[in-house]
């Protein structure tokens, strides 16, 4: 073994001084952000056998710019990437081609195998993970569970009790005295961990709980989520591959995380059958006041064997983890620079709280005292959640592989094992898409009515719903469209309102833009630190009646 890995060591090695030769001899012609029409499509400049390798390890710590000004540049906003050690590889931020792969051509562009091999260890068979009958019969159950109120629900109740007993007391601690300082990042992640703990298995992690040991079973997701997230990045897929077949480095430690998550789930699944089971012995067929409502329990009385339930449970944990928490560190970051749309949210808010009577002083103060219909109302706080989706998306970009050949509606070829990008990311910053300000953070965007041209003016809630989900992948579409995108905006509108109407943040670098990380799900690196002050003071009504339901906004209802 361990001349074999001395081996490769020294294979590696090479490598690395072929492509530091290449890159002197080529630095002349060969620009770092290149972009030009080759042989095989708009794309970055290639070489024999090499391909783009020297351009792209030139911006490997920059990738996401890069695609960016590739795509920008672009003619069709698409880009084919030819790299040794990678299949082919067209990267899109066109919408048109973006609904072909989506629902035009859905049978063509599964995840595919390649995919599946990188998540298979942590997420198995689950929904996230699989294609074809398989998916389609796990989609056609699942999304009955996600439609039950029952469910959404439990969510409300869940959120409720950790934002009373853990959040809020976490944030006041930090604001005693002039203000203390906390990472929001890490408390929304933890947050968000218990929460969906919670409704997925019904058990409570207490990731929150300062008075708790770490739970074993958040730091295996996190090192799980790690290597995975590293598996992906791997500019030669060989790599973790032949570690894995040896056992040895972070794949041996992979296998132990997922090890330590499987036994958890497994225990839980055991016991919560045993407990059926006694109810049944002793009577209760069912009945409400004896049936839980966590996703656990629901695939168990649905009849789902072991395993099933296992691989679905995590698939649900690992997309509900970390994209609420990360939508929700950069929309506490983004207000931080925009106070005028903080100004709008909290109207908003107020207003929504008068009109429930949970106001101080008329019901629990102390609660958020809304219900789900309260939230979707929340017409202002909705579209600063997705214009910061669209600026900083959870996952900053989905692949497909397709099946055949085929091509797509620019005229970009695709062959049969190409890998297709659309890339979230990137979308977000076309001006093609977004017009001349797509850099800006506007809600204007989100709350105006969309000026097609067409004589036809659209319906008010077709045009809060705001763009084509081609447009804005960030929860996919057609066929794939996410099941969890309601349960993940009540989420998101529950925590940004019971933090912004009790606390201020301000960040402790106020000059600091942070770096985004585009692991598995995205993250800001170094984390949000902010100071916590109590606030003072309830802000007036905003301008434009967002807050009293006069303005703009009450075009728009969803």
């Amino acid at each position: 073994m361990f001349c074999f890995m001395a081996w490769f060591a020294a294979a590696w090695s090479c490598l690395v001084v072929v492509l530091l030769l290449s890159s002197a001899r080529f630095s002349k012609t060969a620009s770092s952000s290149s972009c030009g029409k080759g042989g095989g499509g708009w794309g970055p400049r290639s070489y024999p056998v090499i391909g783009c390798l020297v351009a792209f390890y030139r911006n490997r710590r920059r990738l996401l710019d890069w695609y960016t000004e590739m795509l920008a540049a672009s003619p069709t906003q698409t880009i084919v990437v030819d790299r040794l050690g990678a299949r082919r590889t067209v990267v899109t931020a066109n919408p048109a081609n973006v609904e072909h792969m989506l629902r035009g051509n859905f049978g063509n562009y599964p995840k595919g195998k390649p995919f599946t091999d990188v998540l298979g260890d942590l997420l198995g068979m689950g929904i996230f993970n699989v294609d074809g009958e398989l998916w389609h019969a796990q989609r056609k159950l699942v999304s009955h569970e996600f439609s039950a109120r029952a469910l959404r629900e439990l969510e409300v109740t869940v959120l409720e009790a950790e934002t009373r007993d853990r959040l809020v007391p976490a944030l006041a601690a930090a604001a005693e005295g002039e203000g203390g300082v906390v990472d929001m990042q890490d408390v929304l992640r933890r947050f968000a961990f218990d929460v969906i703990c919670r409704v997925s298995l019904g058990v409570d992690p207490g990731c929150l709980d300062p008075a708790l040991p770490a739970p074993r079973l958040a730091a295996a997701f996190d090192t799980a989520a790690g290597i995975i997230a590293r598996r992906g990045a791997a500019p030669v897929a060989a790599v973790w591959k032949v570690k894995r077949a040896l056992d040895a480095g972070s794949e041996r430690r992979l296998r132990e995380e997922v090890g330590v998550i499987h036994e958890a789930v497994m225990g839980l699944i055991r016991s919560r059958r045993k407990e059926r089971a006694l109810l049944l012995v002793n009577g209760d067929h069912g009945g409400d006041g004896a049936r839980r409502s966590d996703l656990l329990s629901r695939m168990i009385e649905c009849g789902y064997p072991d395993e099933a339930i296992r691989d679905m449970v995590i698939s649900f944990i690992m997309a509900g983890r970390d994209t609420t928490s990360s939508a929700l560190t950069w929309f506490f970051w983004l207000l931080t620079r925009h106070r005028d749309v903080e100004q709008e949210v909290l109207a908003e808010i107020a207003a929504t709280r008068r009109a429930r009577g949970a106001a101080a002083g008329e019901g629990d103060a102390e609660g958020e005292g809304l219900d789900l219909d309260d939230y979707r109302r929340m017409r202002v706080l909705h579209a600063a959640l997705c214009e910061t989706m669209r600026l900083y998306p959870p996952v900053a970009w989905d692949s497909k592989h397709a099946a055949a050949d085929d091509v797509l509606p620019d005229g970009t070829a695709v062959g049969h094992g190409d890998r297709v990008t659309y890339f979230q990311y990137g979308m977000g910053r076309m001006e093609s898409i977004w017009g001349p300000d797509a850099a800006d953070f506007s809600l204007h965007r989100w709350l105006s009515l969309p000026h097609d041209g067409s004589a036809a003016a659209p319906s008010h809630a077709a045009a809060f719903a705001g763009v084509s989900p081609f447009k804005y992948p960030v929860f996919q579409g057609g066929p794939r469209t996410c099941l969890g995108k309601e349960m993940a905006f009540v989420q998101m509108k529950f925590v940004a309102s019971a933090v912004l109407r009790r606390f201020e943040l301000r960040p402790v670098d106020e000059g600091r833009t942070p770096a985004f990380l585009p692991l598995m799900t995205a993250h800001m690196a170094g984390g949000l630190n902010v100071t916590v002050q109590r606030r003072r003071t309830t802000p007036p009504p905003a301008s434009g009646g967002a807050a009293n339901g006069t303005g703009p906004a009450e075009l728009t209802s969803s």
